[in-house]
């Protein structure tokens, strides 16, 4: 899928004056990702926070927004936007360069061709997210040691973390999600995600109004019948039918009763006992095993 015209229309975040329902979108959306921040303590005094920029509305939003923030906050920090030119055919290599030029924002593009690697390895019509994800990860990581960035900000927005959520339960049998901070495994890198309390709705209308120059991918933007594209369908539903359902589904996910679940490597359910029961003491389990009966049995 290519492209058939693209317009670099790049609006200084910084500008003085903007229109009314931009204004008030903008608003609207530093004041979530403000908020995220400050709750997780993503960004600090003095970080250097490196962008992840793919070309998509979330991307986009996520830079559009830290350049706002970054005028607004009682810290310092500064920004560098990177793209990883993964060699998709027809991908339009000047539109990044072009828009972070236009805007005066720091940019480093990294070329690899991760994209003939999936496609060889990757069998026709199979899912291609994961090997991709994996090898963008990776040279993500070493573009940020060698950039000297503190932070690795990735444009996930809220209905991607319930998404992941409903995924992890539905097809890997776990309760997992992603979270808005990670530190790497080797412990080098700090993961954040800014845009986690963002609707995707906000982003897809702030991107409207901006006029970012959208690159569609031909990995994953491609793939009709994906897992995930299922879940985003049944999510919509579920907030169509149930309002409110979505903001309550993404509050569960911060609000946890690990006592009240099965996993017995959180509790050794075996040891617990009855206070008093047959002359012996209460069990030494943790205090998050007892449970009120309200809320043990709704």
């Amino acid at each position: 899928m290519r492209p058939t015209h693209i317009t670099i229309r790049p609006t200084s975040p910084r500008a003085s004056k903007l229109p009314e329902d931009l204004e008030r979108r903008q608003t609207k959306l530093c004041r979530l990702v403000g908020t995220a921040i400050a709750d997780y303590r993503m960004i600090e005094d003095g970080d250097h926070v490196m962008v992840c920029l793919s070309g998509g509305k979330d991307s986009y939003g996520l830079l559009d927004i830290l350049l706002a923030l970054q005028q607004r906050a009682p810290i310092r920090f500064s920004l560098i936007a990177v793209n990883l030119d993964q060699k998709q055919p027809g991908f339009p290599a000047q539109v990044l360069p072009d828009y972070l030029t236009a805007l005066g924002v720091p940019f480093h593009i990294e070329t690899r061709d991760t994209y003939s690697i999936v496609k060889r390895v990757i069998p026709e019509g199979d899912t291609t997210c994961s090997l991709c994800s994996r090898l963008r990860r990776g040279h993500l990581y070493r573009v940020a040691s060698e950039l000297g960035a503190t932070k690795i900000a990735l444009g996930h927005h809220r209905d991607d973390i319930l998404e992941t959520f409903l995924l992890n339960l539905f097809y890997g049998g776990k309760l997992k999600a992603m979270p808005p901070k990670l530190r790497s495994k080797d412990g080098r890198h700090m993961v954040i995600r800014p845009l986690a309390y963002v609707p995707e709705s906000d982003l897809a209308r702030y991107a409207e109004l901006r006029q970012f120059p959208i690159i569609p991918c031909d990995l994953c933007g491609s793939q009709e019948h994906l897992q995930r594209k299922a879940v985003k369908a049944l999510v919509q539903e579920l907030g169509q039918r149930f309002p409110g359902s979505i903001d309550n589904m993404f509050a569960s996910l911060g609000n946890i009763a690990p006592a009240l679940l099965l996993d017995r490597r959180l509790h050794d359910f075996s040891a617990l006992a009855v206070r008093g029961n047959r002359g012996q003491s209460a069990s030494p389990a943790p205090a998050q095993a007892e449970a009120d009966d309200e809320d043990a049995f709704p």
